[in-house]
């Protein structure tokens, strides 16, 4: 199971378990924005199933679909991969140009 670090990154914690880390960030980025999985999924263009999988850690996201799921969320994704194959996964707000 994956573990809470400061600041809302996620990150696994054994080398067998890589796709907890986006699915518990995806969820928590989807629940402070107050989305509900099926508003996700329709922005996104996916379906709740696949939410579900991705939030449960039960599929591995390629590139794009994590760029997708971003979008979706108006938010910066970072991700982290560290040795040992520990990786850590963030999403942040979108920078807002300061107004002039």
């Amino acid at each position: 199971m994956g573990s809470r670090l400061a600041d809302n990154v996620v990150s696994n914690d054994s080398k067998d378990d890589l796709e907890k880390p986006f699915g518990l960030a995806v969820r928590a980025r989807r629940r402070e924005v107050g989305m509900t999985q099926a508003q996700l999924a329709r922005v996104s263009g996916m379906s709740q199933a696949a939410i579900s999988r991705l939030e449960r850690g039960k599929c591995m996201p390629t590139i794009p679909l994590l760029k997708r799921v971003a979008v979706a969320l108006n938010s910066v994704l970072y991700v982290a991969i560290e040795p040992r194959n520990r990786v850590a996964v963030a999403f942040r707000d979108i920078a807002r140009p300061p107004r002039t």
